[in-house]
């Protein structure tokens, strides 16, 4: 770790909560009195975040989450920051910790074999291995493990289909490869394994903990990743030891931004770049244009300017207000876990 004094910490754990919204008030209470920011989701499967705050504050939200039903213990991925990486903290309420759309999938019943990290390249490096990336299309572009399948996805709702309409092709009749899965932080992957696993597919493993584990524990001249790992909040991208990455991120779109597209002539700050210079018309850029005028009043008066219109190639023109995600992600783009 970092003597950074603000420290990230990624949890999730499915457990069985009856009533979400009763456990709603508490943790905001105890998220607020440790001075942590981010945003935790409650559902009856579990519960799901990534905060940020000084080691202590961090903590102490973590022994309430111990606290609430069937999270005694339960897996956390910390990581540093040279800034405070969140706007506000906000506990909200959804239908899914990780949306995949597909009710009868419960990892809590049934999940692929969890492979440690520094296991994860052996089983990668087998050739009757299949691995598959369950991010989105837009993570996938500035990183990957070697040879990995991308679904090229725009939504984690459309993980179910995709492996349908392909699964003859990856598995072949009387073929039983091993499938290996994985993502950021190990979520998406509770749950698309638990997905094969109910359609039937014997042989399925997860990296446990995620890239974001590989990468904290695997040394760089070992490792089989290539490229930087997208996260989801203001630092956008980390690479080998999580130190913050290189990629800087569109606020007009959903697409991570690498050095030579933000030197780019379509690249205009908060307005648009090379991916969406096409994709946007006057009226949107000049709602743009304005939200980057009053984002840097904002911070000349020294506040943070939470509410603002974005577009993304999933919410395209949705005023926002204080209280919504993008008070959080000031990119308008959605962290994995709350993609619905």
């Amino acid at each position: 770790m970092t003597d950074t004094p603000i420290q990230v910490a990624a949890l999730y754990n499915f457990a069985p909560f009856s009533d979400p919204a009763a456990l709603q008030s508490p943790l905001q209470a105890a998220c607020d009195e440790a001075g942590t920011r981010g945003t935790i989701l409650l559902a009856p499967e579990g519960v799901n975040g990534t905060i940020a705050g000084t080691p202590g504050g961090i903590e102490a939200v973590l022994a309430h989450i111990r606290t609430l039903p069937d999270c005694e213990t339960f897996d956390v991925k910390y990581s540093h920051a040279d800034e405070m990486p969140f706007n506000r903290m906000k506990v909200r309420l959804k239908r899914e910790i990780v949306t995949m759309g597909e009710p009868d999938v419960d990892p809590r019943a049934s999940v692929g074999r969890y492979v440690d990290p520094m296991d994860w390249n052996d089983l990668i490096s087998d050739p009757g291995t299949i691995v598959i990336d369950t991010r989105n299309d837009y993570e996938v572009a500035i990183g990957q493990f070697e040879g990995a399948i991308d679904p090229e996805t725009a939504s984690f709702r459309d993980f179910p289909a995709w492996f349908r309409e392909h699964r003859d092709e990856l598995l072949g009749e009387g073929k039983k490869p091993k499938v290996a899965m994985y993502c950021t932080g190990g979520i998406r992957c509770e749950k698309s394994t638990s997905f094969l696993r109910q359609e039937g597919v014997e042989e399925v493993y997860h990296l446990k903990g995620g890239i974001l584990k590989y990468l904290e524990n695997v040394p760089e001249d070992e490792s089989l990743w290539h490229g930087e790992c997208f996260v989801f909040d203001q630092r956008v991208a980390v690479k080998h030891g999580l130190e913050l990455g290189s990629y800087g991120q569109c606020f007009a779109c959903r697409h991570p931004l690498s050095q030579a597209e933000m030197a780019s002539p379509d690249y205009n700050e908060g307005i648009s770049c090379p991916h969406c210079i096409e994709t946007r018309n006057d009226e949107q850029r000049a709602r743009y244009v304005e939200r980057q005028k009053q984002q840097k009043l904002a911070k000349e008066r020294g506040e943070a300017h939470i509410g603002a219109v974005v577009d993304s190639a999933s919410k395209a023109d949705v005023e926002l207000s204080d209280a919504s995600w993008e008070a959080n992600y000031p990119g308008g783009l959605k962290p994995e876990w709350d993609n619905d």
